[in-house]
């Protein structure tokens, strides 16, 4: 998610009620700087055999990485997607985002070579590496832990979605949520931030659900925060329930609604990389407003406006400060993270529940 000016009548500026990722990023570089996604061709222990067959019951990976086969090496997809976000933005630097599928899991001398490589790209000032909470042996947190001590901007990225076992277990992910909770202590013992990816609509969920953990992965402490509408798309499990009646698509109004409620429960210092996600038209049953982001978007913004708040529940115009005061650029060879120990944290340090 990059941080724009709304488009709807009566709504503002995004930023001033979200503590956005490209916002903390302009704040700790003084420029811009933009997310590449690659695609390194790994796959997923529940689509191997390892943990399961088939992968997640809503995952067609092109979904969210229109490019499922990998077509160029990574070098020249950086530079690509480099160019296209440099035309757009004028943004100079970049993080290699490690997207598709689980990019640990494979063996160390691998990921080593694919890390270094993305990396050594002119521009790359970081790494993004998505994957899955029981995909994150010590070897691969040692590895990311050397970068960030060498000065590199390095976010762990775990796709948690729930952190309740009966939702994991029916939309077959392979994983619960104790290998969430304790990835996140060894990330976090060796100083890595960790963005956690949360899907709001889940098949057996309510609202409540979502609250419910968004407050256990607060209680465990976290750096960032990724909200995503469930998609129906073709070619998923999800999709032949969706077409004999099995599961209700959720509303914009419905989602909106929901993902500022988990806004105003979330402290300003954790950064949103994202509030939601596309996919495109020829794969999308449902919901059809997934299908653009700025609508979905501005209708966030809206609600936050109409109820006078921000994120952390935090009420604009009482006298509060529209934001915080801005770290400034990273220390030369020690990027600061917020909320991890002996670092420079952005805000107070959150509460142990909420």
């Amino acid at each position: 998610m990059h941080a724009g000016r709304s488009g709807v009548t009566g709504a503002g500026y995004l930023p001033a009620r979200v503590h956005t990722f490209g916002q903390w990023l302009l704040e700790r570089y003084g420029q811009r700087v933009h997310k590449v996604t690659i695609n390194a061709a790994f796959t997923c222990p529940n689509r191997d055999g390892t943990r399961g067959i088939g992968g997640c019951t809503f995952c067609n990976n092109s979904s969210f990485n229109p490019s499922t086969e990998l077509v160029a090496p990574l070098e020249a997809q950086l530079r690509c997607g480099q160019a296209v976000v440099g035309k757009r933005t004028g943004a100079r630097l970049s993080l290699a985002y490690f997207q598709a599928y689980t990019n640990t899991y494979a063996p160390l001398d691998q990921l080593r070579l694919l890390y270094g490589r993305a990396l050594a790209v002119s521009g790359v000032v970081g790494l993004a590496i998505g994957t899955r909470p029981d995909c994150v042996p010590d070897g691969v947190l040692d590895l990311l832990a050397s970068y960030r001590a060498s000065g590199k901007e390095v976010w762990l990225e775990l796709g948690l979605q729930s952190s309740f076992d009966e939702t994991l277990l029916r939309v077959n992910r392979g994983h619960g949520f104790a290998e969430y909770q304790d990835a996140v202590k060894r990330a976090h013992a060796r100083g890595l931030a960790v963005c956690t990816h949360l899907i709001l609509g889940l098949p057996g969920e309510t609202a409540e659900h979502a609250k419910i953990t968004l407050d256990r992965v607060l209680e465990e402490g976290v750096e960032g925060l990724k909200l995503h509408p469930l998609h129906v798309v073709r070619e998923t499990a999800l999709a032949v329930d969706y077409q004999r009646g099995d599961y209700r698509a959720w509303s914009l109004d419905e989602y909106a609604g929901l993902a500022a409620d988990l806004l105003e429960r979330t402290p300003w210092d954790v950064v949103l990389h994202r509030l939601t996600g596309t996919a495109s038209p020829e794969l999308l049953l449902a919901p059809n407003w997934c299908a653009k982001k700025w609508p979905v978007l501005n209708a966030i913004e809206a609600e936050l406006a109409r109820r006078g708040v921000r994120q952390g529940g935090l009420r604009v115009g009482a006298g509060l400060p529209e934001r915080p005061a801005s770290p400034g650029p990273p220390a030369p060879g020690l990027p600061g993270l917020p909320g991890l120990p002996g670092l420079d944290p952005l805000a107070t340090a959150r509460p142990a529940s909420r």
